[in-house]
C-alpha cells in the first residue's frame, strides 16, 4: 500500500454522516476561537463611546461564529495533511466522522451567516473585515502560504490578529490608529509563538510536508527568529499605553511581561539542540499563550475600572 493511501482521508461512501454536536463544535476549533473571541470582545470594550450591549452581543456572536466557521474551512481544505499529523489526525474528517462535503456546505453557510447578521445588524465596515478575515486565513494562508512558504506563519499571522480591529470597527464603525496596535500586537506574536510550537512538533509538519520554518531554515535559524519577532513585539505591546488609550497598571505589566517574553526567546535560542531545545521551546510557546491573553485581559480590565469610576461620578 502506497503512503498516499494510507494517509487517505476516510470516504463515507457519500452517505450523511451520524456526527453529533459535539463533533460540529470541534469542526470550530473552540480552543482557538475562544482566544480570536476574547480579543475581539476587548476591541469592541476599549473603543470610545457606548454601544448596545444587544448590538455588542450580536457582534461578539458574529465573530465567534465567524471563526469557528474559518476553522471548519481550514479543516475541510487540510484534511490530508490532518490525516497524517499525530496531532490532528483524530479531528472529524481523518478520523471519517463527517465528509469533507459536509464541512464545506457547513463553513460556507456559517461564513455567509456571520458576515450577513453582522453587516445588516451592526455595521457593513466590521462584516468587511470579518469577511477578509475569513478569506484570508482560507485561501491566503490555508490554500497558499501554508503549503507553499516557511514565512506562512507570518504572512498567515494577520487572520488571527484581525479580530479586535473588527471589535472596535463594530462599535465605532471605523478603524483608528489603536485598533491597528492590537492588530500588530497579534500579528508580531504569531511567529514566535507558531515557531515555538513548531519546534517540538517538527516530525508531524515533516511527514505533511508543511514547509514550516525549523524544516526548511533549520532549528537555529528558528530560535534566532523567535528572538527577533520577540524583541520587536514586546515594545509595541506597551504601545496602547504610550499612545494614551491604557493606563499605567497596563503600562507596567506589559513592560514586565514583554521582559519575561524576551527572556523565554533568548533562553531558547541559547539552550543547545535536542532535549534542552525542546523543553525551552515548550516553555516559551506556553508563556506565549499567558503573554497575548494578560494583555488583552489587563487591557480590558483597566477599561472596565475606568468606566466604572465614570459611572459612580455621574
Amino acid at each position: 500500500m502506497s503512503l498516499v493511501e494510507q494517509n487517505r482521508v476516510p470516504d463515507n461512501g457519500g452517505r450523511l454522516s451520524e456526527a453529533v454536536a459535539s463533533d460540529y463544535l470541534a469542526l470550530l476549533k473552540p480552543r482557538v476561537m475562544s482566544l480570536v473571541v476574547f480579543t475581539g470582545f476587548v476591541g469592541l470594550f476599549v473603543a470610545p463611546g457606548h454601544m448596545n450591549p444587544v448590538l455588542a452581543g450580536i457582534a461578539i456572536l458574529c465573530i465567534a461564529v465567524g471563526a469557528g466557521a474559518s476553522g471548519a474551512l481550514n479543516m475541510w481544505y487540510d484534511a490530508d495533511i490532518d490525516a497524517i499529523m499525530k496531532r490532528t489526525r483524530n479531528r472529524p474528517i481523518p478520523a471519517g466522522i463527517i465528509s469533507r462535503e459536509e464541512v464545506l456546505v457547513f463553513g460556507l453557510v456559517l461564513s455567509a451567516f456571520s458576515v450577513m447578521t453582522l453587516g445588516l445588524l451592526v455595521n457593513w465596515l466590521s462584516a468587511a473585515l470579518l469577511a477578509f478575515t475569513i478569506f484570508f486565513y482560507v485561501v491566503i494562508y490555508t490554500m497558499w502560504l501554508k503549503r507553499s512558504t516557511p514565512q506562512n506563519i507570518v504572512i498567515g499571522g494577520a487572520a488571527g490578529a484581525f479580530p479586535p480591529m473588527i471589535g472596535w470597527a463594530a462599535a465605532t464603525g471605523m478603524v483608528s490608529w489603536e485598533s491597528v496596535v492590537l492588530f500588530l500586537i497579534i500579528f508580531l506574536w504569531t511567529p514566535p509563538h507558531f515557531w515555538a510550537l513548531s519546534l517540538f512538533t517538527t516530525n508531524d509538519y515533516a511527514a505533511a510536508r508543511v514547509p514550516m520554518m525549523p524544516n526548511v531554515r533549520g532549528e537555529a535559524s528558528t530560535k534566532l527568529q523567535i528572538l527577533i519577532y520577540t524583541l520587536i513585539v514586546a515594545p509595541v505591546g506597551v504601545l496602547p499605553w504610550a499612545m494614551g488609550f491604557a493606563g499605567p497598571v497596563y503600562c507596567a505589566i506589559s513592560a514586565v511581561l514583554g521582559l519575561v517574553f524576551v527572556m523565554h526567546a533568548w533562553k531558547l535560542w541559547r539552550a543547545p539542540a535536542g532535549e534542552a531545545t525542546l523543553k525551552r521551546a515548550r516553555a516559551m510557546f506556553g508563556f506565549s499563550l499567558l503573554y497575548l491573553f494578560s494583555l488583552f485581559a489587563v487591557l480590558l480590565l483597566e477599561t472596565l475600572a475606568n468606566k466604572a469610576m465614570l459611572w459612580i461620578g455621574a
